[in-house]
């Protein structure tokens, strides 16, 4: 994969601007708190779009490798050790003198590369990360030099210079005799001293001495207390000894000082190997950061849609992507983490499909409905797939590469610059379209997202503008989504094919709004019914209807209830149809077991039988070999001729009726006289094993129509047999007939009916959940239950092995939730 070295896209003010209303910062917050070290939170909370596709692709693989080898690995990738170079490589290229501490990061550092090149060195499955690990620099003999100098906490070891351990050994010494002078002054001057403790003030050692003993114990005083009744004084005797002391540790400093500088100018020659070793430890962080980040909210891998193109003979964009954007279940990202962190209510997924040729999408419905969650969650995923980021998605995330995202959502009004809403809205817009005509490529990756487009001035002007606007966009960026409330705009879809229409829903019997996106249909406002839920004066509201004008809003209004109801009725009957065709696979899944079954049971019990017949012929065979030696071994008798022949008989008879149990398949008999099957005879179908009564005897008898139990079935009269084990009769020529394939037991791949989200449940919720979808189950569900502590996915493995209901269960794919989800497999 290519990556550009254009890593950065500079953004304009407009979309700094966008990057603010759809909530970025806020999410690179989130983000942060995944990182594993400073400079990598420091990095994602500013964190920046790619300037191309081809970084975006990387930056996801990146993401999706990482991720499965830290749940590959037992306790996950390692950072600890890690620290940010880049402050102590900027002060050692200066000819600054670097802490100790500082320095032993770079060693804590190097260490950490070692363990994440042997983690993560892997070129067949992580081609990408695996080239991204040929920038760390080991710089052996660096980290050797700085462990070998450096103890812990940054502290100047003895062993790095030999200048340094002599005079820490001379100050050691010296320390030592100052320390038994000291409590042989305290021993005798025990009477003036307030207390027997040595302290030290500047750097000497002092004792408390009361204040007008200094003719008893005469000495520098160096401090006192607050009182005055206490004075700290070194005693005069000691004062040659502390000088020399002093001068030690200066002398101490100084060699500690050279080390120190010494160490730093290695740091310094190798400033650009650590540069580069810190800018791949931190994009590995940061990527690794992206798959946490995607685990814990849920999100999935997303594909870029491939563009391409073409110009009409004026030269003008006329063509695009080939695949509609699909985004199954998706979910804003800001609501998700509120849930999860403060509980807040569940957030209600939306499905957003865009065919190739739509460019402009009007969002139409009540307010407090979920317009604007549906433009943010939108924006946001354009931005998190072109970072790196795993999308909030449940099913496939097809998008495009945006390289312009821009908005205009919320109000504008401005007193300091005696702006309106709508003057704040059109200055908004007119910044808008300034950049996309400035973007050569907004046609095929520049999105716009529009909230409450014609609000703010008259209804009749607003509905105007706004439909000119909204062509203008068509012919300019690769897709406009808008809320709105102007009815004119829902006509746009039947007079331009680029025009699509979609609804949030509103439910009348309760009076609220359900927050879930309805495609091809324009929604209502609901005015009249949010303004009676919210407690408007009856008498204001019956006012209002009368107002409402049959030709005008009122028999829009009646247009777009008569197609809810149409829709409602159609949702109706495909869940019945499902739930019938769910039965029905499942009745024909366990007739077929059934039969399987008695199949396999037949084989076992006439391979047991030719295993006993095989037996036999060999018993016989010794036998009269046996016999057949005794009367070779001299003239018999007649006793004995009598009993070989006794035996012979007697060998003959078990023969036959071994023949008879198990007969040769090999042998080739001929059919006895059979019978011939009538309508009200019972049979025995030997496909089920199962008696049946014939209904009917059809094509000169070759085919039987049969109800056994609750089944009324056809099969060939060579299917069946009497009660008695009897063949049939039949002169006509055998038949061939075609075996039709069963049904699929149910899908093998993961959706929205077979996806089990338990995350926040009890484990006795969960259980249950869990056993009522087994229940129904004719192919394996997806159960979500997050990494977390883990106590939720212990729970269920265990009660999933004692249940009769589960085949088996494993770890989903890593595309598909992987440790945070299992996979389970009901019996069949």
């Amino acid at each position: 994969m290519n990556c550009s070295n254009k890593l950065v896209q500079p953004l304009s003010s407009i979309q700094e601007e966008a990057l603010e209303l759809l909530g970025w910062p806020e999410l690179c917050q989130h983000l942060a708190g995944f990182a594993s070290t400073t400079m990598g939170r420091q990095s994602l909370l500013r964190l920046s779009l790619p300037a191309n596709l081809s970084r975006s692709q990387c930056l996801q693989q990146e993401t999706r490798e990482l991720l499965e080898r830290d749940q590959q690995l037992e306790g996950g990738l390692d950072f600890r050790g890690v620290v940010d170079l880049n402050p102590l490589v900027e002060c050692c290229c200066k000819g600054g003198i670097a802490t100790g501490e500082a320095l032993l990061g770079v060693a804590t550092t190097m260490a950490a590369v070692r363990k994440l090149r042997h983690q993560l060195n892997d070129p067949q499955q992580q081609p990408v990360t695996t080239a991204c690990l040929a920038r760390l620099q080991g710089l052996h003999q660096l980290e050797h030099r700085l462990n070998h100098c450096l103890e812990e906490g940054g502290h100047v070891a003895d062993r790095a210079s030999s200048a340094l351990a002599v005079v820490r050994h001379q100050l050691g010494q010296l320390r030592l005799e100052l320390r038994q002078q000291l409590h042989g002054l305290l021993r005798r001057h025990q009477a003036v001293l307030q207390d027997t403790i040595i302290s030290s003030r500047h750097g000497r050692a002092v004792l408390a001495l009361k204040a007008g003993a200094m003719d008893q114990l005469p000495g520098l005083v160096h401090d006192s207390s607050t009182s005055g009744n206490t004075l700290f004084v070194e005693p005069q005797a000691l004062v040659p000894l502390g000088n020399r002391i002093r001068d030690l540790e200066a002398q101490e400093r100084q060699e500690e000082e050279q080390v120190l500088r010494q160490l730093s100018q290695l740091v310094a020659d190798d400033a650009h190997h650590l540069l580069d070793t810190r800018a791949a430890l931190l994009q590995l962080d940061m990527a690794l950061a992206r798959g946490h980040y995607g685990v814990a909210m849920g999100g999935i891998q997303p594909d870029f849609l491939e563009t391409s193109l073409k110009t009409d003979e004026a030269g003008n964009a006329v063509g695009a992507t080939q695949e509609p954007i699909l985004l199954r279940q998706l979910r804003h990202p800001l609501l998700v983490w509120q849930q999860q962190q403060a509980g807040g209510a569940e957030v209600v997924p939306v499905d957003v499909q865009v065919r190739p040729r739509q460019r402009v999408v009007a969002i139409t419905g009540p307010n407090t409905g979920g317009k604007t969650v549906v433009l943010k969650s939108l924006g946001l995923a354009l931005l998190m797939a072109r970072a790196g980021l795993p999308v909030l998605c449940a099913g496939p995330a097809r998008l495009p590469w945006a390289e312009l995202v821009l908005a205009d959502i919320g109000d504008e009004q401005s007193l300091q610059q005696n702006l309106s809403t709508f003057s704040g809205h059109i200055k908004r817009l007119a910044r808008i379209l300034e950049a996309i005509e400035a973007s050569p490529a907004a046609h095929t990756n520049g999105v716009v997202l529009l909230d409450e487009l014609g609000a703010g001035t008259d209804p009749s002007e607003g509905s105007a503008l706004a439909i000119a606007l909204l062509r203008h966009m068509a012919d300019r960026v690769r897709l406009t989504m808008a809320t709105t409330h102007c009815s004119a705009l829902k006509a746009l879809k039947y007079e331009d094919d680029r025009f699509e229409n979609a609804s949030v829903a509103f439910d009348e019997a309760t009076m609220a709004p359900t927050y879930q996106l309805q495609w091809g249909i324009p929604g209502r406002s609901n005015a009249l019914a949010i303004a009676q839920r919210l407690g408007l004066e009856p008498a204001v509201l019956n006012q209002a209807r009368a107002l409402l004008k049959p030709q005008q809003a009122g028999e829009v209004s009646s247009i777009i209830s008569g197609l809810e109801q149409q829709r409602q009725q159609q949702e109706a009957t495909t869940a019945t149809a499902a739930a019938l065709l769910a039965r029905t696979e499942q009745l024909h899944a366990q007739v077929l077991s059934h039969w399987q079954r008695q199949q396999r049971d037949m084989a076992q019990r006439q391979q047991q039988r030719q295993q006993q017949l095989e037996n036999a012929i060999q018993a016989a065979q010794q036998e009269v070999a046996r016999i057949i030696r005794i009367l070779r071994q001299g003239p018999p008798d007649g006793e004995q001729a009598r009993r070989a022949g006794q035996r012979l008989k007697a060998l003959k008879q078990d023969w036959r009726l071994q023949s008879a149990i198990a007969p040769d398949p090999s042998r080739q008999l001929p059919h006895p006289q059979g019978w011939s099957p009538h309508v009200g005879m019972r049979v025995r179908l030997r496909r089920l094993g199962k008696a049946a009564e014939v209904l009917d005897v059809k094509d000169n008898g070759r085919m039987l129509e049969l109800r056994c139990g609750p089944m009324r079935l056809q099969a060939p009269v060579d299917d069946v047999e009497s009660l008695n084990g009897d063949e049939p009769h039949h002169a006509a020529p055998p038949v061939q007939v075609t075996h039709r394939q069963p049904l699929a037991p149910g899908p093998e791949v993961r959706c929205a009916a077979n996806t089990l989200d338990l995350r926040g449940f009890r484990l006795h919720e969960a259980e249950s959940a869990v056993a009522d979808q087994l229940s129904r189950a004719n192919g394996p569900i997806w159960v979500i239950h997050g990494i977390g502590t883990g106590r939720l996915k212990r729970g269920l493995r265990d009660w999933l092995k004692t249940t009769d209901q589960m085949e088996r269960f494993h770890d989903a794919e890593p595309g598909d939730g992987g440790m945070g989800c299992t996979v389970v497999w009901p019996c069949r």
